[in-house]
């Protein structure tokens, strides 16, 4: 196994040991915030290893199809269990339908994905998903501080550390589901201009068929 699948599994194994941290088991660290500031450098880090496999994978010329169908199980399997894991860690802030929303987002793009895939076209991801996953992750270290701070203060300077991870929350469902119908639209176009190719080539095929036609039978003599 080459070094970026070797990063992307062991991005799949950290997903327990998030979930641990965010655990009333976790072991207390003597100070407020410990097992906050814990979980999100975690979380930080074994996201910042998304974009290395990538960036490994590109530069050696390891694309694998064990890569490429590890990667983005990888991602969602993160996100999916952060998200799941603060429902219940910071309910006022995270409802079971945001969950619901980023889950169910996530099965239509991949059975997009799938069908176009069988129709020999891929859709590259846009900037609106591009900036969605920035936005969960931000969202998802936001929530995880909110639960030990309400704001943070720095001499005059305030930081409104909840409401950060409030907005932040919202802004992601919005960008979520616009990336999603984003997604679908460009979808469709891909999918009605290969259909029209078809039934394109089938005109032209019956045209050819007519142009042609058998020569009539002669009268017999």
């Amino acid at each position: 196994m080459n070094l970026p699948n070797s990063i992307t599994l062991g991005r799949i194994f950290s997903v327990p040991i998030l979930l641990w941290i965010l655990s009333p088991f976790f072991p207390h660290l003597g100070w407020r915030g410990g097992q906050e500031v814990a979980a999100s450098l975690f979380f930080i880090l074994i996201s910042i290893s998304d974009g290395v496999d990538g960036y490994l994978a590109r530069s050696r010329g390891q694309i694998t199809t064990m890569g490429m169908l590890l990667d983005p199980l990888a991602d969602k399997l993160l996100i999916t269990a952060a998200y799941i894991t603060l429902v219940e860690y910071e309910p006022s802030i995270v409802k079971p339908w945001i969950v619901v929303i980023i889950i169910g987002r996530e099965f239509l793009v991949n059975g997009l994905r799938s069908i176009a895939s069988t129709e020999g076209f891929t859709i590259q991801a846009s900037d609106l998903g591009k900036l969605k996953t920035v936005m969960q992750i931000i969202s998802v270290v936001a929530v995880i501080l909110a639960h030990a701070w309400y704001q943070w203060q720095f001499g005059w300077f305030i930081m409104p550390v909840r409401l950060i991870a409030v907005s932040s929350v919202y802004w992601m469902v919005t960008i979520s589901v616009i990336s999603a119908v984003d997604y679908f639209v460009a979808f469709w176009r891909r999918i009605d201009k290969a259909s029209s190719g078809s039934r394109g080539r089938d005109s032209q095929f019956v045209l050819s068929r007519q142009k042609n036609p058998p020569a009539p039978a002669k009268p017999a003599s």
